[in-house]
């Protein structure tokens, strides 16, 4: 087992670690728009999902993995009306391959941030 941990991502808040290698899958914790620096992006859902999207690509590199090889993602949306801008981000980084995925409405979000996504992925 590997703990994953990168500086371009913001640090776990809470006792928890960014993500876990185990047997060849990498399995993140969940990302939310904060910077590595810390702060929370400002917007809408596109700006912070972009901003989510970005903290993953840094964990994802830190494992050793890409968003070529996740298999599952798994979302959680603070309101399902923001659903098709939310998928306009997603596709950009999901264009050819398309891992399976969970999409969840939720009542509230750390921070009350309106998106945050986990990911797992195979490390070449």
């Amino acid at each position: 087992m590997k703990i994953v941990q990168t500086n371009d991502a913001p640090q776990a808040i809470g006792p928890y670690s960014q993500g876990i290698v185990v047997n060849n899958m990498f399995y993140s914790s969940g990302q939310i728009p904060l910077t590595a620096e810390g702060q929370l992006v400002e917007g809408g859902i596109k700006e912070q999902a972009e901003q989510v999207f970005q903290n993953l690509a840094a964990v994802l590199k830190a494992a050793g993995a890409s968003f070529e090889s996740v298999v599952k993602a798994t979302v959680f949306i603070k309101n399902m009306d923001d659903f098709a801008d939310l998928n306009e981000v997603y596709g950009t980084y999901f264009s050819s391959h398309k891992p399976a995925r969970s999409c969840v409405e939720v009542a509230r979000l750390p921070k009350d941030v309106l998106v945050e996504i986990e990911l797992i992925a195979l490390v070449k």
